[in-house]
């Protein structure tokens, strides 16, 4: 290994300790929240037939196919690296794969935006506001929750919009920490999304 590898290996390290670091935080502020959700569960004005909108089963569903397609796009980019010969044919067909994975990823995405959006206006159909006096101490949490992983979430989609233009650029081929690190990040807010949808599902 050359120094130029070995100062390499030891940026990517510590650049996804700090991405680890970052997920913990966010993790350590929604276990607080959800904390706080279940203390006040038990106050008398708790809404306790409260269901959620189907919509938020679909964004649920849209987020876990989200993650199946960036692995792919993983997969795929694995497969487009190790076929380093540019006049081998199938070059450009993991190429291909790796932009329609990508796509889908994003497409995925963009239906959970939209799914979420449908879901509150639903709830807002119902006469549960976020503030006010048609608000519930319930549904607030839920408008907090939600909009919490939402902006995260945003930041995700520019996250893979950054990844398949650098893609396209091919600035993975000889170094994929970037690439790693969005699928890292888009896994991680999936799984945190399927924890508060089952968290909010059972407890309200």
């Amino acid at each position: 290994m050359t120094i130029s590898d070995s100062i390499q290996v030891k940026t990517s390290k510590a650049k996804k300790m700090m991405l680890w670091f970052g997920l913990i935080s966010i993790t350590m502020t929604f276990a607080g929240l959800t904390s706080a959700f279940i203390v006040s569960s038990s106050r008398p004005d708790w809404l306790d037939s409260f269901v959620l909108p189907a919509w938020f089963t679909i964004s649920t569903v849209s987020i876990a196919l989200s993650s199946l397609f960036f692995q792919l796009a993983k997969y795929k980019l694995d497969q487009y690296i190790r076929v380093s010969l540019p006049e081998n044919i199938n070059i450009y067909i993991h190429r291909n794969n790796v932009n329609i994975f990508l796509g889908l990823t994003i497409v995925m995405a963009i239906i959970f935006v939209v799914a979420q959006f449908l879901g509150f206006e639903d709830i807002i159909s119902q006469g549960y506001y976020f503030t006010g006096p048609e608000s519930s101490i319930t549904t607030s949490y839920i408008y907090v929750l939600v909009f919490m992983h939402l902006a995260h979430l945003l930041a995700g989609i520019i996250v893979l919009t950054v990844v398949a233009t650098n893609f396209n650029r091919q600035k993975y081929e000889k170094n994929k920490l970037g690439f790693e690190m969005a699928l890292i990040f888009w896994h991680f807010l999936g799984a945190l999304w399927i924890y508060l949808f089952f968290f909010i599902k059972y407890f309200s």
